[in-house]
């Protein structure tokens, strides 16, 4: 059997590295950013008032106080985006309104709630400091300034520092389509009664999902049954919305493993056993004239879904433009004994509760660990992981847990 770090090498091997594309702004969110971008100009760009007010020179309202209040004349209206020059001299002041660029003289802004707020005459009731309620011109960032680096994924803060720095459109690695197909004679569409030696089909719902989690545009195919002509037409059929097919399902030993029995005949798509519990039968390569990889994964559900965070995720990762990183580890202590087969990692599935202050972190194993038992995936959120060589570990024991991602 191959190693998982072997499997995962060498299912690299046929991915290529994606290629950035210049897309509109909108259309790069959730993407990853593939150039760097830089601020042309400081922002903010000139002196500005951060609150509604009024313009003062703070001398003058350096004896201010409730008793005997400063009055000041008003001699400028300035509202955001007036691009008319004005200047206040000392014994005057301008009413300002957020955003609105900063008279020449003016030193302060007065908030209008510490004022009686007349338009013709403001009434200053307390001293103001020197700088008082103004954004300063490069306050935010300098001219020339680098806001973002190649590999930042594009949310919702990344999208208003491009808009803000004046880019309609940027160079991003756009997100990997993925499409996913189940097989099997058995499957049902949910929703429609089941008939004998049926099961609802819930691979493609759960890999399609799990795809979309990772940043990438996931399509469910659905499924197709067990013969051989069908399951070839409805691949090919695939590539062209793909980067990357994902099945499940049909890669084992059995006379009825339809997917084994296609590919290999291809003879660019490798079927082998990963030295891991679950997941061991598994495949991948390429399919198609413009060799579409594809990565084929074991049918039972919690196989599939291991395979799926242990080996698809790194190749995900390259597609979008990522460094092809596996699940980040922590060290936790077992709350249970675990048991696994000689000669294969065992991903089991656990809780972790995280360290805290004056507690280390802790992870229980979930009881329903068999391959078929997909109900315990919804209160999961980390991989008990058991090397190869160690058939039991008693409770106490520190390992390595595999943090399951959030949705990004």
């Amino acid at each position: 059997m191959k190693s998982v770090e072997q499997h995962i090498a060498d299912i690299l091997a046929v991915v290529d590295d994606p290629r950035p594309v210049e897309v509109d702004l909108l259309q790069a969110h959730g993407s990853v950013l593939a150039e760097t971008v830089a601020s042309p100009v400081s922002l903010p760009g000139f002196d500005n008032s951060s609150m509604d007010g009024y313009a003062v020179h703070a001398a003058d309202l350096a004896q201010a106080g409730p008793g005997h209040p400063v009055r000041l004349p008003v001699v400028a209206d300035i509202a955001a985006g007036d691009p008319s020059p004005v200047a206040i001299r000392p014994g005057m002041c301008a009413r300002i309104m957020t955003g609105a660029p900063l008279p020449s003289g003016a030193d302060a802004v007065v908030p209008v709630e510490w004022t009686d707020g007349d338009p013709a005459r403001a009434a200053f009731s307390r001293p103001v400091r020197e700088g008082n309620a103004i954004r300063r011109a490069g306050g935010d960032i300098g001219a020339g300034t680098v806001v973002l680096e190649p590999g930042a994924r594009v949310g919702a803060g990344e999208m208003g520092v491009l808009a803000a720095v004046g880019r309609r459109t940027v160079s991003v690695f756009p997100r990997p389509r993925v499409v996913v197909l189940s097989t099997g004679e058995e499957l049902v569409e949910p929703g429609r009664p089941l008939g004998p030696g049926q099961i609802w089909e819930s691979n493609s719902f759960m890999l399609a999902a799990a795809a979309r989690d990772a940043g990438c545009e996931a399509h469910r195919h659905g499924f197709v049954g067990d013969d051989p002509a069908r399951v070839l037409d409805t691949l090919e059929g695939l590539l062209l919305r793909a980067d990357l097919v994902l099945t499940t399902g049909g890669v084992s030993m059995g006379a009825y493993d339809v997917v084994k029995e296609v590919l290999s005949a291809q003879g660019t798509v490798e079927f082998t056993q990963v030295a891991m519990q679950p997941g061991k039968p598994q495949g991948f390569g390429v399919i198609g004239p413009d060799r579409t990889p594809i990565v084929t994964l074991p049918g039972n559900p919690v196989s599939a879904f291991v395979s799926f965070q242990v080996l698809v995720l790194p190749v995900l990762r390259r597609l979008r433009g990522l460094p092809p990183t596996s699940l980040e580890g922590v060290r936790a202590r077992l709350t249970a004994p675990v048991a696994s087969p000689p000669g294969r990692r065992s991903y089991l599935r656990g809780v972790l509760a995280p360290a805290g202050p004056g507690r280390e972190a802790a992870v229980t194993p979930l009881t329903r660990q068999e391959s078929h038992q997909l109900t315990a995936l919804s209160t999961t959120d980390a991989l008990i992981v058991v090397p190869e060589d160690v058939e039991e570990l008693p409770l106490g024991t520190v390992v390595d847990a595999l943090v399951l991602p959030d949705p990004v």
